[in-house]
């Protein structure tokens, strides 16, 4: 009997028949399911939340150039000021 990892629902899949690498979907929770290893059969999660935390990384990669680019053209502004003062 294979189980979901996620949810522990039983998937009805015939043992000898699976291959590693496999993609499996579990019916309960909708998981896909990655069956990493035969005899005994072993599944691992595929995340999908995974995905959007490279994402989120992405965007605050995004945010920060443009704070440093803000950063740098306040610089600027004040190197001008300072020019026009003199």
């Amino acid at each position: 009997m294979i189980r979901c990892p996620e949810c522990s629902a039983e998937i009805d899949v015939d043992e000898d028949e699976v291959e590693e690498g496999e993609i499996l979907s579990c019916p309960e929770c909708e998981s896909e399911l990655e069956v990493s290893q035969t005899h005994p059969v072993h599944l691992n999660l595929i995340s999908e939340e995974g995905d959007d935390d490279d994402d989120d990384d992405d965007d605050d990669e995004d945010e920060e150039a443009e704070k440093a680019d803000l950063i740098d053209e306040d610089e600027e502004e004040e190197e001008v000021e300072e020019e026009d003062e003199e």
